[in-house]
């Protein structure tokens, strides 16, 4: 397993798309912190920053999982995965570990920007540090959830285009469906209620007030833990076909 999470994060630096998701995600992260924050002044919200922040996701995230299972299926490689000492779900988590690893760590770096907020907080004696703490756990669990999610799309299609716009469209879909929920009233209420389930961004919310939403962290442990289970089995299936 080790061997396969070190040739997936060197993967991602040995082409285009390690450096392309680390840019983009520095510099879409570094423009939304200057707006909402830095140019905001008394104003200042760590998290509308954090909202937008999760709201790139829907690109950002596609750009991280469409190469993973999809190009080994491609280039004929699969069958090497399956025949492999590795059993399936070493190989399967060893893969999603590589682009959390990526995508945490980049994530990390931009929260740096946050040093700036804090110096001014100190002085002015605000600083809501658990509150901090609370959006980045958050989003780093959103982050998991999506990469888990964008693992099983690139499983199922060997055309790493369609697995980015098949993420794409799911993820909006997670993120949007608390909103469209709203419209959902009388006879199609029970819409609602499924809706306002899937909601990924409304559990957000609690982490954001700094309290730690046992609920949320479940919920979203367990879309990691579904659809990583969900990959595996595809390939046990394609291992007897």
């Amino acid at each position: 397993m080790t061997a396969i999470f070190k040739r997936e994060l060197h993967a991602y630096f040995i082409s285009p798309v390690g450096y392309i998701f680390i840019t983009v995600f520095l510099l879409v992260s570094g423009a939304f912190f200057t707006f909402t924050n830095i140019m905001a002044g008394p104003d200042a919200s760590p998290s509308s920053y954090f909202t937008f922040v999760i709201f790139s996701f829907i690109v950002l995230i596609p750009l991280l999982t469409m190469r993973l299972l999809s190009e080994e299926r491609k280039t004929k490689t699969e069958q090497l995965l399956l025949t492999s000492p590795v059993s399936l779900t070493g190989m399967v988590f060893a893969k999603f570990l590589a682009a959390f690893t990526l995508f945490s760590g980049t994530l990390l770096v931009s929260c740096f920007n946050f040093y700036v907020l804090y110096r001014f907080e100190s002085t002015a004696g605000q600083t809501n540090t658990p509150v901090l703490i609370g959006h980045i756990l958050s989003v780093i669990l959103i982050g998991a959830a999506f990469i888990a999610i964008g693992l099983f799309i690139s499983a199922m299609t060997e055309n790493q285009l369609t697995a980015a716009i098949i993420s794409i469209v799911t993820i909006l879909f997670l993120l949007l469906s608390g909103f469209v929920s709203q419209f959902f009233v009388g006879n199609l209420a029970f819409i609602r209620y499924v809706l306002d389930f899937l909601s990924i961004f409304s559990r957000f919310q609690a982490f954001g007030h700094g309290l730690f939403d046992v609920n949320a962290l479940i919920y979203y442990t367990s879309i990691v833990i579904i659809f990583l289970f969900l990959t595996v089995r595809i390939y046990e299936l394609r291992r007897w076909q």
